[in-house]
């Protein structure tokens, strides 16, 4: 199962979740998710949402290289500014995977893994009081 989690800058709460199988790209899964993102607000992404600036414009993802044009200086720099901004996300995901719904395989009905994933989240929503 593939989760996708929103998470608030200021506060590191998990704001919302969506999910599919875990075959589903990142990009689809967001796509499918409808997510109401406003104008103004700035999403910093990983590389796996190639694509979401034609969905929403105020959208940041890192820049890739490939053989024939290599990365400049300039673009190292701001895919390194962008992973700094965005460590603090991957905190809250390896926080959750401690629970393991999320690091191992889900052997359980389908049905429920939504319902339990929300359920970790509201607990560690809850803990960061």
């Amino acid at each position: 199962m593939k989760v996708q989690l929103v998470v608030a800058k200021k506060t590191k709460r998990i704001i919302c979740t969506a999910h599919d199988k875990g075959k589903t790209h990142d990009f689809k899964v967001f796509k499918k998710s409808k997510l109401p993102l406003n104008e103004k607000t700035k999403a910093k992404l990983d590389s796996g949402y190639q694509g979401v600036q034609q969905l929403h414009s105020n959208s940041e993802i890192p820049k890739k290289s490939s053989k024939k044009k290599p990365l400049t200086a300039k673009d190292k720099a701001a895919n390194r500014k962008l992973a700094r901004e965005r460590v603090m996300v991957e905190h809250v995901i390896g926080s959750i995977k401690i629970f393991r719904i999320l690091a191992e395989r889900y052997r359980n009905r389908r049905t429920k893994h939504t319902q339990r994933v929300r359920l970790i989240c509201g607990i560690y929503n809850y803990q960061l009081k």
